[in-house]
């Protein structure tokens, strides 16, 4: 997943995105509503985790911007108020849904993971296909009841190709879902490279990834 966190509390932003980038999510943050906004023209987020209190605004503001130009990206709000009527304001301005600090980092990752589901083909937890099974809760695949060993970057690609299966996907895409703004540049020669090593995982399986040239690559149900 490719998220979008707005979070000005230096060592709470270092513990979020420590958290999701461990299982392979790439995570843009940004300290305040102008860095967001410039995050946003440039990029779409598979969901975005908000600060309500940033120092040049609130994440309302972001909120609010993201559905003014018709993105569904799915929010989750971070706030320290307490008061129901600002939690209503937050969900009634679009946000999908809120959790009050402190929190812990897991229901994060839970509610993230959730709200990405609501607007993906997949609403159980586990996704059963054939004789795989996938939990990006765990983070753990098997084929035929045989765990398969993946890297980071692998479930990412993993998870991003299961999301859109069916679906043609470029490699510019895949490879701005594994990759955020602050990692090290790489080209889409990578994506073959770690096409090739999920291949490899996936002999098998009741999947297959096409490579349609050209345009790019698609998980289907192997025949």
């Amino acid at each position: 997943m490719r998220l979008l966190l707005v979070e000005d509390t230096e060592d709470v932003a270092e513990a979020v995105v420590a958290g999701f980038a461990r299982r392979g999510d790439a995570v843009d943050h940004a300290g305040t509503v102008a860095d967001a906004r410039e995050l946003i023209a440039l990029q779409d987020y598979d969901a975005a985790i908000l600060d309500i209190e940033l120092p040049d605004g609130t994440g309302t503001e972001i909120l609010r911007a993201l559905r003014a130009s018709g993105k569904p990206t799915p929010v989750l709000m971070l706030t320290a108020r307490a008061k129901v009527d600002d939690r209503i304001s937050a969900l009634d301005s679009g946000a999908d849904d809120y959790v009050v600090k402190p929190f812990d980092l897991r229901e994060i990752e839970a509610r993230v993971r959730a709200l990405t589901r609501r607007a993906g083909p997949d609403r159980a937890g586990t996704v059963e296909i054939g004789n795989v099974s996938f939990d990006p809760a765990a983070c753990t695949l098997s084929v035929d009841g045989r765990a398969v060993a993946l890297t980071r970057r692998e479930f990412s690609l993993f998870e991003t190709l299961l999301a859109n299966r069916g679906r043609v996907i470029p490699k510019e895409r895949i490879l701005e879902r594994m990759y955020a703004f602050n990692d090290e540049p790489v080209g889409t020669n990578a994506v073959e490279l770690y096409i090739a090593r999920l291949r490899r995982k996936l002999e098998g399986s009741s999947l297959a990834i096409r490579t349609l040239r050209g345009l790019g690559y698609q998980l289907v149900t192997d025949p």
